[in-house]
């Protein structure tokens, strides 16, 4: 995503605006209708904007231990109406439950703890995150 990892500071996506933008820019250029998003880690600071704002275009939201989940009220989170799987591995002692602390205040929840791995529980047990994630989408269908 623009500015983080080795990707140069975009001033576009410097706010939560931008960022909805840029997301919502990246899914018209892939002509995608109602995608599921998932989004590890520092992926939730364009991925949560874009839920609030916009969650409707969404079939689904795949949050895996996202940050910037304390950045918004319960009452906003109570106001999206997309189905979610809220996603971590239970050795992520730190990111993943604070996510699940904000983020048990969407009602169409569902939370899958993957057992024995870490923060990114997705490398760490490949196969029980893919089991859970594909368990979630059969169910959207």
């Amino acid at each position: 995503v623009p500015g983080y990892g080795d990707s140069p500071p975009v001033e576009t996506v410097a706010t939560a605006q931008g960022r909805v933008a840029f997301l919502d820019h990246v899914l018209q250029e892939l002509s995608m209708q109602r995608p599921v998003l998932v989004s590890p880690s520092m992926s939730g600071r364009f991925a949560l904007p874009f839920l609030l704002a916009r969650g409707d275009q969404l079939s689904g939201f795949v949050p895996v231990a996202p940050v910037g989940t304390k950045d918004y009220t319960a009452e906003q989170y109570r106001q999206v109406q997309t189905p979610t799987l809220i996603i971590y591995g239970d050795r992520d002692a730190r990111l993943g439950p604070q996510a699940l602390q904000s983020l048990r205040h969407l009602p169409r929840h569902h939370v899958a703890v993957v057992p024995d791995a870490g923060h990114a529980c997705y490398l760490d047990k490949p196969q029980d995150f893919h089991q859970a994630l594909l368990g979630f989408l059969y169910k959207l269908q």
